[in-house]
């Protein structure tokens, strides 16, 4: 039995014809992205110190709301790392992340990763040239992951992922 897309982003279970939209780590992945307790959770483990149990891939983001002014967290996958002081993240959901929308507004911003916490950065957001290279060599260095991942967002946002924006944190050290 193999999971596929069905109505509204609920999967749909199809027995007799193999074919498959969604894989059952993609849909998993999807249930996580529209959860927002699951979303969030990983948020917690950074505001307690304990994030670098997540790994070098993984970072918090905190950034400021662009009409409260209030601090946000987001926590987020790097997408590659250019440079030591350099981080490239990418919005699953496009350009209608707060998040993402948010750094638009207010481009400062600080990072947490790894054994690094509250770094001051600064957002820069790519070219759509820039983020389909990025995501080109992104998918090249983690096949699975991005597998699964452009199965989550397309599950998610119910649309093909061809272009996802991209944004370079400059880390101030």
């Amino acid at each position: 039995m193999k999971v596929i897309g069905g109505h509204g982003g609920t999967p749909r279970h199809d027995t007799d014809s193999g074919n498959t939209d969604v894989s059952l780590p993609s849909e998993l992945a999807a249930l996580a992205l529209r959860t927002r307790s699951l979303a969030r959770s990983p948020i917690t483990l950074y505001r307690s110190g304990f994030g670098r149990l997540l790994g070098s891939r993984m970072m918090m983001l905190e950034h400021t709301g662009r009409r409260s002014g209030q601090q946000r967290f987001v926590c987020l996958e790097v997408v590659e790392r250019p440079a030591p002081n350099r981080l490239v993240i990418v919005s699953g959901f496009g350009e209608r992340s707060q998040w993402f929308r948010n750094l638009q507004a207010h481009p400062a911003c600080f990072v947490s990763t790894g054994g690094r916490d509250r770094v001051p950065a600064t957002a820069r957001m790519l070219s759509e040239d820039e983020s389909a290279a990025a995501l080109r060599r992104y998918q090249q260095a983690h096949p699975r992951a991005w597998k699964h991942l452009r199965g989550a967002i397309e599950s998610t946002v119910g649309v093909p992922v061809n272009q996802l924006p991209m944004v370079e944190l400059r880390l101030q050290e």
